[in-house]
């Protein structure tokens, strides 16, 4: 668990760099919806450090679920308001956005896929390193 715990956390940290690298470097629609996909590869890296065990499909069936909520949420104009705040702007336009796009869900989409990709494989190659014992 702790492996699993420590690949999850700096998943999280390369996956910022990346988003953040990706946004000094690009612009527009790929900078846009590389950070969406990104997003939600943060998302499922965050599940599965605080539940290590989950099933690859539920990290990703999570992380697209709470990036559609996120998304929206847009809508009620609430993530909006909060980004105009002094104090919880900045953090509030990071985590929530602050408008609508439904090309956004499709992105979200292509993230959880990618990470569920990703941690299939790994889960796999990590039981084939470490096999249960028989019982």
């Amino acid at each position: 668990m702790i492996r699993t715990r420590g690949a999850a956390a700096a998943a999280a940290l390369l996956t910022v760099a990346a988003g953040l690298g990706i946004r000094s470097a690009a612009t527009g629609d790929v900078a846009t919806y590389a950070g969406d996909a990104l997003y939600t590869v943060l998302v499922l890296a965050l599940v599965v450090l605080i539940a290590p065990r989950v099933r690859a499909a539920w990290a990703a069936g999570v992380a697209l679920g709470v990036s559609c909520a996120v998304e929206l949420f847009q809508l009620t104009g609430v993530p909006a308001e909060l980004a105009t705040r002094a104090v919880v702007g900045t953090p509030a336009r990071l985590v929530l956005g602050t408008s609508f796009n439904a090309p956004d869900l499709f992105w979200y989409a292509v993230g959880a896929g990618a990470g569920w990709a990703v941690l299939s494989r790994w889960g796999r190659s990590r039981n084939a390193a470490f096999p249960r014992p028989s019982a």
